[in-house]
């Protein structure tokens, strides 16, 4: 079958009113024809590899095209689009190499000319490391008191507790981490410079004794919450011992936290924005109003009244009262009861900080969490992408119009760059426009509603100009668990979970604050901490960005979700 059987119609050559929109409503069927018939295509030929692999045969094989492509199927990425090019900058390297030592190399007298003067030297840079093993074996004093029948014995230097010194041990924890090397690799690389160790104590380096890191990790997080009212976060699949959980990423330009739980429901996004601290619940006005928009009933909203009115209470106190009073309510009531109330708690907190803006892709459990809700630009134009119209005609309306969207997206980042009133009104006005076209590819128009729909979503930007667009910077931290997933799997145990969180989140901020992760692995296990804090670090650099330039004195709006 062709490709596009049928040529492209300019449909406003038809003068008839009625037979304009019968032909427009006749290429969208077939528009919906070819794509449920691709679709049972695809279906058919899965059911048939099923049926072949379960008969001890092979399905049909994939064969690459010989040249790379582009555009690979199923790839929906919006980053050719949205991407700018940047002007190279040219630096000097030899600049920014720290010299370790200097080491002068003569020429051979021999080889001079009896009037060859001296002229100084010519600098050359040349990079190395020294990877070798460095032993110590430690006489320890040992002294013994007759009077007080007790021995004394010299402690160990800080970090050589163990067997294994700190050189190891911050060796082992940034190529598991940071340079996502499996444990038998690392292994590998240690045994070949003679390093005996075993597999188990690898493991336990990586994992055991790790609280004072636990401890900076909360600490940083703390402080990114601090840094800015708006945040980024996403959330991946992470198996633990075979179970799966759900890790979720949460950024600003200053840091990246990872934090794996159970769930991604409303109530688990709730645990990371507060760090992890035990869960609160609170009936007040606020949780009252979300429950009438999610339409509870009156008469469960009466009996809830029975509960105690603004008193924060725990978790376990809040079911054993709806236990008692709310007999009978069904499953999902409860639920939006027990995230009415877990929200407004949140709101109302003044242990932590409350995030007032998150920037996330469209995913439920993230609404009424904040004062505000930014949607991301590149995920919108995802939903772009994944049409594929078969019909000519459709597909020069889906590029016309992708066209105009990133060019509307350009728009948006010189607003960013020089906010103001007139310009907002200029921004506001052309987004009416773009998104109140009619193009006649039906899917297409269904999705340009759909946009249309999330205008207060997507133009936040015009209030707060220090959020970005999208929400990129999450969703890299998503993929660097993907990485790390994809190469050790998963943590079997909730030490490891622990580990791996609070490793890969010390690691990712450290790289967007300019500090060398291995140093600074090495200054902590070695007991020097000389090194600054990563969350005093973030202190600092929230001073000089101030990522919350536009927010007046903040408070809590009632949310809906």
């Amino acid at each position: 079958m062709p490709d596009y059987p049928l040529p492209v119609i300019d449909l406003d050559q038809i003068a008839d009113a009625g037979a304009r929109r019968a032909i427009c409503g006749l290429l969208n069927l077939v528009e919906e024809l070819m794509t449920e018939n691709r679709t049972l295509r695809a279906e058919v030929q899965r059911l048939r590899d099923e049926n072949n692999r379960l008969k001890g045969e092979q399905g049909q094989p994939t064969i690459k095209a010989n040249t790379r492509s582009t555009a690979p199927a199923g790839d929906h990425s919006s980053e050719r689009e949205r991407r700018r090019p940047t002007p190279r900058q040219v630096s000097g390297k030899l600049q920014q190499i720290p010299i370790d030592r200097t080491e002068v190399l003569p020429v051979d007298p021999a080889l001079l000319p009896p009037d060859a003067e001296f002229k100084g030297h010519e600098p050359v840079v040349v990079q190395d490391v020294v990877f070798r093993t460095d032993n110590v074996l430690f006489q320890k004093e040992k002294w013994y008191s007759p009077a007080a029948r007790k021995s004394y014995l010299a402690p160990l230097p800080p970090g050589y507790e163990g067997e294994f010194g700190p050189g190891i041990k911050a060796l082992t924890l940034v190529f598991y981490h940071a340079g996502q090397m499996s444990e038998p690799k690392i292994l590998e690389v240690l045994r070949s410079v003679g390093v005996k160790i075993s597999d188990g104590h690898l493991s336990n380096l990586l994992i055991k004794g790790q609280e004072p890191f636990h401890a900076e990790k909360a600490a940083l997080v703390e402080a990114g919450l601090r840094s800015s009212p708006w945040q980024h976060t996403d959330d991946t699949a992470t198996r633990v011992n075979g179970h799966n959980q759900h890790c979720h990423i949460l950024c600003n330009p200053l840091y990246t936290a990872y934090t794996t739980l159970p769930g991604k429901d409303r109530l688990s996004v709730l645990d990371v924005l507060r760090n992890g601290r035990p869960r609160t619940f609170l009936l007040n006005d606020e949780a009252l109003g979300s429950l009438a928009r999610v339409h509870v009933s009156g008469l469960t909203r009466q009996r809830l009244l029975q509960l105690p009115y603004d008193q924060v209470l725990d978790e376990p106190t809040l079911l054993r009262l709806v236990a008692e009073h709310l007999a009978g309510v069904g499953a999902q009531q409860r639920q939006w009861i027990r995230d009415a109330l877990a929200v407004a708690a949140y709101h109302a907190q003044a242990e932590g900080p409350v995030v007032q803006l998150l920037v996330c892709d469209d995913a439920p459990q993230f609404t009424g969490l904040t004062e505000e809700l930014g949607r991301c630009w590149v995920h919108e134009g995802r939903h772009y992408k994944k049409l594929d119209p078969y019909l000519p005609q459709h597909r020069q309306e889906l590029e016309r119009f992708l066209t105009d969207f990133w060019a509307f997206y350009d728009v948006l980042l010189a607003y960013r760059e020089q906010p103001s009133a007139v310009e907002r009104g200029h921004v506001e006005a052309a987004f009416d426009t773009l998104f109140a076209r009619e193009t006649g590819y039906a899917r297409l128009d269904e999705r340009i509603a759909l946009t249309r729909g999330k205008k207060a979503h997507l133009l936040l930007v015009l209030t707060h100009p220090e959020i970005p667009l999208h929400n990129n910077p999450a969703e890299l931290g998503a993929r660097q668990r993907v990485r790390k997933r994809d190469v050790s799997f998963g943590p079997r145990t909730v030490e490891g979970v622990r580990a791996w969180d609070t490793f890969m989140t010390l690691a990712a901020t450290a790289r967007k604050l300019g500090v060398s992760f291995y140093h600074y692995i090495h200054d902590r296990v070695s007991g020097r901490n000389r090194m600054l804090s990563l969350a005093d670090l973030i202190a600092q650099e929230a001073q000089v960005l101030n990522l919350g330039a536009s927010w007046t004195t903040p408070s809590p709006a009632p949310s809906t979700f």
